[in-house]
């Protein structure tokens, strides 16, 4: 079987190198280039610990791109970067696995339009940890039965955007999962923020820290109970497989999934 050929953008960042030392260690997978502003000409190889590797970090241009010929390109960059390597990677023929988050519905809309015209695929994760993945599946079971929940995201103090893209994801299954909206009530805000951000009429609350890596937890309330769902990744290895999931899943399938749970079945 021929092996993919795959390329990481963000390879010198810690989300990165994590790809980079997944994709090594898979025998149908190759990667044959690493892209970052940082890092620049240094052998990712010997970045990673191990023997050079003839791969040097180069900054993701068109030429770069179409030199290294990848058929997947992962992306683990900013929020201010990755629309532009999206488009980048669809012109030039190279499908998307996108972990950055950030990403908002226009952007969405626009990414769509542009997988569609290219007749490639695209897929676009707020998280590819699989227990993650899990924990919006049951809370989209629990906001059936559950009239008020709110969510609590915390993660390193290195993360950019706030609320995370996997809060913002589960704030909108829970809204979907309904039949109908919480009541309103009102309330004294004594001080701005202190009930955190609304998304759908889900307040969410971010939290950054050193120390922290990426947890989540849904909290709904009833008459007399209240359920917790919560995920935790206490090492980037969790997303790993999920990203290498996602990397063989874009090379047979056309058309933009965002959320890994719509490649798994249930």
């Amino acid at each position: 079987m021929e092996k993919i050929k795959v390329a990481v953008s963000g390879a010198y960042g810690r989300m990165g190198r994590e790809v980079c030392n997944a994709i090594l260690d898979e025998e149908d997978l190759e990667l044959v280039a690493a892209f970052d502003l940082c890092g620049e000409h240094e052998d990712i190889g010997e970045m990673l610990g191990k023997k050079p590797l003839g791969i040097s970090i180069d900054r993701l241009t068109r030429s770069s791109l179409e030199k290294a010929q990848p058929g997947v390109i992962v992306d683990f960059t900013t929020p201010m970067a990755v629309i532009n390597n999206i488009e980048l990677a669809l012109q030039c023929g190279v499908r998307p696995v996108v972990g950055t988050t950030g990403i908002t519905q226009v952007d969405l809309s626009r990414i769509e339009q542009q997988v569609e015209s290219s007749g490639l695929s695209a897929i676009i994760a707020p998280n590819f940890a699989l227990g993650a993945v899990l924990m919006m599946k049951f809370a989209s079971i629990a906001a059936r039965y559950f009239p008020q929940a709110e969510i609590i995201e915390l993660h390193h103090d290195q993360k950019i955007d706030a609320p995370s893209g996997t809060a913002l994801k589960t704030a909108n299954i829970i809204i979907d999962s309904r039949e109908e909206d919480p009541p309103e009530k009102e309330e004294l805000i004594k001080l701005t923020g202190a009930r955190g951000a609304v998304q759908d009429k889900i307040h969410i609350h971010s939290v950054r820290l050193s120390g922290l890596v990426a947890h989540q937890e849904v909290i709904f309330g009833g008459v007399g109970q209240t359920l917790t769902i919560r995920h935790d990744s206490i090492d980037r290895k969790s997303f790993m497989p999920g990203v290498i999931f996602a990397v063989k899943k874009a090379v047979t399938m056309k058309g933009l999934v965002y959320g890994l749970e719509n490649l798994l079945e249930w």
